[in-house]
């Protein structure tokens, strides 16, 4: 009997009572195996009428910082743009005419900087907090409450710790997706096409 109370208790950290992983484990992994992305597909998309700028995103992000890709996003009024980041400089190109060469890094944060979620995943999971985890087909559902701070680098406008949903791949310990209920809507970010050839480069102005 004391073998199997030891027992119990030494293995409740690892696996859950359905003999899964436990939440934290996965998160760990998960971390671990998105600090080493290189390059990745990157979408946001939102349903309702959830209070954040960006309606949608999408577009190839690098782990350099580098990043293209077509932005939703309300700037008095929604405008639809087309981005290009490339070192230290950010081209955007509206609706008529070519791309200019339109603001700095610094200034763009301080809206949105897409190329930021490949970094900003791993601090995101490396700090969520709680934990109740499921099997769906090939990956692990996991119900956490997630950080603020590196929770609004891939979606902007939120403001503290906000309960949200990840898919996390049982053969790799990559994300796919995560999902965040808001008022009034809710926001998806997809992760897809992981470590494929990316070319950014600077538009001619």
């Amino acid at each position: 009997m004391a073998f199997v109370t030891v027992c119990v208790t030494g293995c409740s950290s690892s696996t859950t009572e359905g003999g899964l992983p436990a939440a934290p484990d996965v998160l760990k992994k998960a971390a671990t195996a998105m600090s080493a992305v290189k390059t990745v597909a990157f979408s946001l998309t939102t349903e309702g009428n959830p209070p954040i700028p960006v309606k949608t995103a999408e577009g190839d992000l690098t782990r350099e910082g580098d990043a293209k890709g077509k932005i939703q996003i309300m700037i008095g009024a929604l405008q639809e743009l087309e981005f290009v980041l490339a070192g230290d400089s950010v081209y955007i190109k509206g609706p008529t005419g070519g791309f200019q060469k339109s603001m700095s890094r610094e200034q763009l944060a301080a809206l949105y900087d897409p190329s930021a979620v490949v970094t900003a995943v791993p601090v995101l999971l490396s700090s969520a907090t709680g934990g109740k985890i499921e099997e769906v087909g090939g990956a692990y559902k996991v119900s956490v409450t997630l950080p603020g701070e590196p929770l609004k680098k891939i979606v902007p406008g939120v403001t503290g710790d906000l309960p949200g949903t990840l898919m996390i791949d049982k053969a790799t310990s990559r994300v796919t997706s995560i999902d965040l209920p808001l008022n009034g809507g809710t926001v998806k970010v997809a992760l897809t096409d992981y470590d494929a050839p990316v070319t950014i480069e600077a538009p001619a102005v």
